[in-house]
């Protein structure tokens, strides 16, 4: 791998000066060759250092993490996979490994990866929890909750793997999984509060009964003195949950007030920006460049403002043999923003950005040819999708706004890009430019775009996909008692998703509106 060419007597001249040096020296003159831009001079040192010091870790992460950069994708893979051939237990280069594959995609071999690292003899706690949290990242729950499962096996007693066991069953749908977990944690760690456990039990069922244990715990945890705020508000969001289910709408109402009051305190959230945003999207031309069309698969956006059913659709379409449904990506948002600089009609830099979103839509695991993208607020980025796809197909998911809002204003979100959902007039600016939006996308691109309503969909669902397979181009034959693709649901829906259909949200918004003139401002459809 030792460069050639016009400049090989000056990288030659710099492996001479370090023919006789220690590793260390070796290694100080590739990184500042990398941050000099002198990259070509930086491989032959690295290159070159590989075969003088072949048990050197460092100097095998350096030499691939180098020809990553300079794209040299495969060659860095097979300097880590000779490595981890080598060395099946080393954390370093499986981990640098997992993430280069996720860069690419590849999600299914990272997922191995992490797998076989842990296959190969234990490792410490906070390793373990490492490989967790990043396949979780990553969207590979499956994969994570099958590590924690096999520490627990193995003996580990760390409270921490409990907890994120729990947290990993409830997106798998392992409901009584999580409450063993979650019972070990509780009781073998006195800050296991403080790890979002009270919500996450709060989502394991309906609660039919005021004296079920979990109502005691989440006002005992309240009581606690010193209660870190994060712990106070989620506990409370638990116990507003469950009043809910009691239908106890005024105690209800009562907690969740608190709750919403304690985060929106320290929320960033920008409702003129928001607006602006909506604004920019209203006014844009569309785009100066199309590209063509994939013939091989389609893209499928299911849009709209939270909680208005792009969970509950995205799952059921999942059902057919022929959909694949990726979950909410954050991708999208990512390449939008990465083309906010670029002007207007530059093809290359468009088809750079759809080949990166494909390649993490797409993936390395199903054979699916239509993807799903259930992130609502990709609803901004229409235009932007059609540029990209002209095939794909826009879900826009519509409910009243008063069964929105207060669904929003029940949930504890972890993510700040939520922060409105925790003030009534913050609501309805997004739902009000969400609708906005779901419309001027319709007129636009009236053949890519459909509405779904959330009434309709839990009323007649069969119906609603009926209508809605000939559109999308997917066979009705292939959607009777085909099983999802998706496995894990990551949102507040976790629960509620994976339960017959039922109808008694839509229309909820009656019960609370005594104890919450708010929503009466807000149009009732």
């Amino acid at each position: 791998m030792t460069p050639t060419g016009s400049d090989s007597a000056r990288w030659q001249g710099e492996l001479d000066a370090l023919a006789e040096a220690p590793e260390a020296d070796w290694l100080e003159r590739g990184r500042a060759l990398t941050l000099q831009g002198a990259a070509e001079s930086a491989l032959a040192v690295y290159s070159q250092a590989a075969l003088r010091f072949p048990d050197s870790l460092d100097v095998r992460l350096g030499l691939a993490g180098l020809l990553w950069q300079r794209a040299a994708h495969a060659e860095a893979e097979a300097v880590l996979r000779d490595w981890l051939t080598m060395r099946p237990g080393d954390a370093a280069a499986a981990f640098l490994l997992t993430r280069f594959l996720r860069e690419r995609g590849r999600l299914q071999a990272a997922a191995e990866v992490m797998r076989q690292l842990f296959a190969h003899g234990p490792h410490d706690t906070d390793t373990v929890i490492d490989a967790v949290e990043l396949l979780d990242d990553y969207g590979r729950p499956q994969d994570a909750a099958a590590i924690c499962e096999e520490a627990i096996a193995a003996g580990a007693e760390d409270a921490r793997l409990y907890a994120y066991a729990g947290m990993l069953a409830i997106q798998l749908g392992q409901f009584a999984r999580v409450r063993e977990r979650y019972g070990y944690a509780l009781a073998h760690h006195p800050d296991a509060v403080n790890w979002n456990i009270p919500l996450g039990l709060a989502g394991l069922q309906r609660y039919a009964d005021e004296a079920h244990p979990d109502l005691a715990l989440f006002r005992e945890v309240l009581q606690r003195p010193g209660l870190p705020e994060r712990t106070r508000f989620s506990t409370l969001f638990a116990l507003g949950k469950a009043y809910d289910d009691l239908g106890d709408y005024a105690r209800a109402v009562d907690v969740l007030r608190q709750a919403n009051a304690s985060v929106h305190a320290h929320s960033q959230w920008s409702r003129k920006l928001w607006k602006r945003s909506v604004e920019a999207r209203l006014a844009a031309p569309t785009n100066a460049v199309t590209l063509e069309a994939p013939t091989d698969w389609t893209p499928i956006f299911v849009v709209g403002a939270p909680r208005s059913g792009t969970t509950l659709l995205a799952r059921l379409l999942a059902r057919h043999s022929e959909v694949c449904n990726r979950g909410e990506l954050g991708w999208l948002d990512v390449v939008a923003q990465r083309l906010g600089s670029t002007p207007s009609g530059q093809r290359q830099a468009l088809q750079d950005a759809a080949a990166r979103y494909a390649m993490h839509l797409r993936q390395d695991d199903a054979q699916a040819r239509w993807l799903i993208d259930k992130q609502p607020l990709n609803l901004l980025h229409v235009d932007l999708i059609m540029a990209m796809w002209p095939n794909a197909r826009v879900l826009w998911c519509t409910r009243g706004a008063r069964d929105t809002a207060l669904s929003l204003w029940s949930q504890s979100f972890h993510d700040a890009a939520h922060d409105y959902a925790y003030d009534f007039d913050d609501i309805a600016a997004v739902i009000h430019g969400c609708a906005r939006l779901g419309a001027h996308w319709l007129a636009r691109y009236p053949e890519a775009v459909r509405s779904v309503s959330y009434e309709a969909l839990v009323e007649a669902p069969e119906q609603t996909l009926g209508d809605l397979l000939p559109w999308l181009g997917l066979p009705a034959s292939a959607m009777a008692n085909a099983q999802p693709h998706e496995g894990s649901i990551s949102t507040a829906s976790a629960w509620q998703a994976r339960q017959p259909v039922y109808t008694r949200s839509a229309g909820r918004w009656r019960h609370y509106a005594p104890y919450l003139p708010e929503l009466l401002k807000l149009p009732e459809h």
